[in-house]
């Protein structure tokens, strides 16, 4: 029997759950084995609303991730999302245990542990504590001191917290179907591990993950992670305003929204010697949309920059205003913090004309990030869809050894789940037929 070493992922969404498996190869890398996407159902802004609706969702995303990859799945990771995310940033202080002054990492430790020791409302809960720097006596700016001679050590983190109730309805969700779940993680951390550079880390970024109920933030300044929030609203309020401006159903105007981020608006210059009247025609031409070229029912032709200029954009504009009156509560456009920009990720970030407004909002550099350093399946995976799927993996495996198990290669889960009790019950017939 093989012996593989498996990391699994669930990112549990507004409108799709994403579950992938991948196993690590002997040179420390992850290689995707098997993925699912199917649509979420029970989940309401990233938050559980029917249990057992959630329960069926997920159920479904990890059997057909089983099949593919092989593998029956013991531990996972889990993203984690909500308005309900909150953060803060605190300080910790301790002594220097050893006698020779020499900082060991049992007092990085307890640095940290004493930065975690905030308090927090009965209904609160933290889900990480990332260091941010440390101060070694009067030297500030550390960041590992172990090795390092000193008294007196400090540490700044940032505090990342969630609803209990959140937290805890996902567990059993999840623990309902025999699995357990290894660490959950903040959905734009996730996120950020594959989206963003170090040198952007470094240089101070921030990464937007934009999903269908929520908007996920997280900002790097120096390398260190200072801030993160979420907002109630994301690319389904923009596949609304569709449907409500083309008095369409929802499911139309996902169809069309997705239509249009294939056949955005084309280039509209004249061609050299092309008449004002062939021009315009020509215009005219490319801007229509045929309905059921889209396959939706719908009795006149649309308009591309209707749509898009129209109806989309104000929406997409309001989604980077408040993106961006958050960061500016947090004190991060002012001092040139974040120069590298807005790096967005998520389904909504391959929304047409996405990037364009998000430049003219943010008077920031904007480009769209989609995991590209991993193996196996890697055509299906490489969209800005997959990027806090992905980042989950990437997060476990950093971690050591938190998602990762050894597993017997279980051929059985590739195949139907009822085929050997199919199997049995036609021999117990064909037995009754021939027997007297």
């Amino acid at each position: 029997m093989s012996k593989e070493q498996i990391i699994s992922a669930i990112d549990l969404g507004s409108d799709k759950c994403t579950t992938l498996i991948s196993r690590v190869t002997e040179a420390g890398k992850l290689q995707v084995l098997g993925f699912s996407v199917v649509p979420s159902r029970g989940i309401k802004r990233s938050m559980i609303i029917d249990l057992e609706q959630a329960l069926n969702t997920v159920s479904q995303g990890l059997d057909a991730a089983e099949r593919m990859a092989g593998f029956s799945v013991k531990s996972t990771v889990v993203s984690i999302s909500g308005v309900h995310i909150k953060y803060k940033n605190s300080k910790g202080v301790v002594a220097v245990a050893s006698p020779t002054q020499d900082i060991a990492q049992s007092d990085v430790d307890r640095v940290i542990e004493a930065a975690r020791a905030v308090s927090m409302p009965p209904d609160k809960e933290i889900i990480h504590v990332i260091p941010k720097d440390f101060k070694v006596d009067s030297q500030d700016g550390v960041k590992d001191p172990v090795g390092m001679k000193g008294v007196r050590l400090e540490a700044e983190a940032h505090i990342v917290t969630c609803l209990s109730t959140a937290m805890r309805n996902l567990e059993k969700c999840i623990g309902d179907m025999g699995i357990k779940v290894d660490t959950f993680v903040f959905s734009a951390l996730a996120a950020s591990q594959i989206g963003l550079t170090e040198t952007e880390k470094e240089l101070g970024a921030v990464l937007v993950d934009i999903g269908a109920g929520t908007t996920s933030i997280v900002a790097y300044v120096e390398g260190a992670m200072e801030f993160s929030a979420v907002l109630p609203i994301g690319a389904k309020h923009i596949t609304q305003d569709i449907a409500l401006g083309c008095r369409i159903p929802m499911d139309d105007a996902e169809k069309l929204k997705l239509y249009l981020t294939d056949n955005g608006v084309d280039d509209m210059r004249p061609h050299p010697g092309e008449s004002k009247v062939d021009f315009t025609k020509r215009k005219k031409k490319l801007d229509a949309i045929d309905p059921s070229k889209v396959g939706i029912a719908h009795e006149d032709q649309l308009s591309k920059k209707t749509l898009i200029n129209g109806i989309m954009e104000p929406r997409s504009r309001e989604i980077f205003r408040l993106v961006m009156q958050e960061l500016d509560k947090a004190d991060l456009l002012s001092g040139n913090k974040v120069p590298a920009g807005l790096i967005l990720t998520g389904g909504g970030a391959m929304t047409a004309s996405l990037v364009e407004v998000a430049k003219k909002v943010s008077n920031l550099p904007v480009r769209v990030a989609a995991p590209e350093e991993i193996e196996g399946l890697t055509e299906d995976i490489k969209k800005p869809n997959f990027a806090v799927a992905v980042g989950l993996l990437e997060y476990a495996l950093k971690q050591g050894n938190v998602t990762t198990v050894t597993e017997d290669f279980n051929w059985q889960a590739l195949l139907p789940k009822d085929l050997f009790k199919n199997i049995i019950e036609k021999i117990k017939k064909t037995s009754k037929s021939i027997l007297p």
